[in-house]
């Protein structure tokens, strides 16, 4: 059985963005906190995403060179979509992806990377969602990691499909924004199992559901 793990960057009052969906606090300086974040995504078997993430990362990962680049290429991915296979033939730029492309600097190449075709590639789950995690879950391998958007990652929370909760804790408050776990019925238990502490001011926190 894999465990899935939630990957998020949050803001310290709990909010993964504005309510526009901007996230440029997001983007640090920090090499250490990057350099575990690389580390911790290398450690999947599956990346697993929603549709509107799905056509974002499609976009933006196949002929980037970042460091985060190679295992978001190289690992087997999962979209959740109601298209079916019409979903892989789609990737379209968002907001936040014009963001994170401001951000990058010369992190984009002309060339595609190696792994890049794995997005078309990608196994399209169009069924109930508490059942394909179930199917997905069920094979043998190292975990299965989910990554945004805030609906998604709110869907899985809200059906208990979370074992592990990998929350980049970032130094500034919004005030208002999406919010992360607004879509809980009661309160969710949580067992702190490690928190780091980088110089830049991020706080990695792991949880697991209790």
């Amino acid at each position: 059985m894999r465990e899935l793990i939630l990957k998020m960057s949050i803001s310290v009052d709990g909010f993964v963005s504005d309510l526009d969906g901007g996230n440029k606090w997001m983007f640090g300086s920090d090499p250490e906190a990057k350099a575990w974040a690389v580390e911790t995504i290398w450690n999947a078997s599956l990346h697993i995403m929603g549709s509107r993430s799905f056509q974002a990362m499609a976009a933006w990962w196949p002929t980037s060179t970042d460091v985060f680049a190679p295992p978001m290429n190289q690992i087997p991915k999962a979209v959740f979509s109601r298209q079916g296979p019409a979903i892989l033939r789609s990737a379209h730029p968002t907001a936040a992806l014009n963001e994170a492309r401001a951000h990058a600097g010369s992190t984009q190449s002309t060339e595609r990377q190696p792994g890049a075709d794995s997005w078309a590639n990608a196994y399209v789950a169009s069924g109930d969602l508490t059942e394909e995690i179930a199917r997905l879950k069920a094979r043998e391998g190292k975990p299965i990691m989910a990554h945004g958007g805030v609906s998604f990652a709110r869907s899985l929370i809200a059906r208990n499909l979370v074992d592990q909760f990998v929350l980049g804790v970032h130094p500034v408050a919004l005030g208002k924004g999406l919010p992360l776990f607004s879509e809980l019925a009661a309160p969710m238990p949580l067992k702190l199992i490690h928190s780091k502490a980088f110089p830049g001011g991020v706080v990695a926190q792991i949880y697991r559901a209790t």
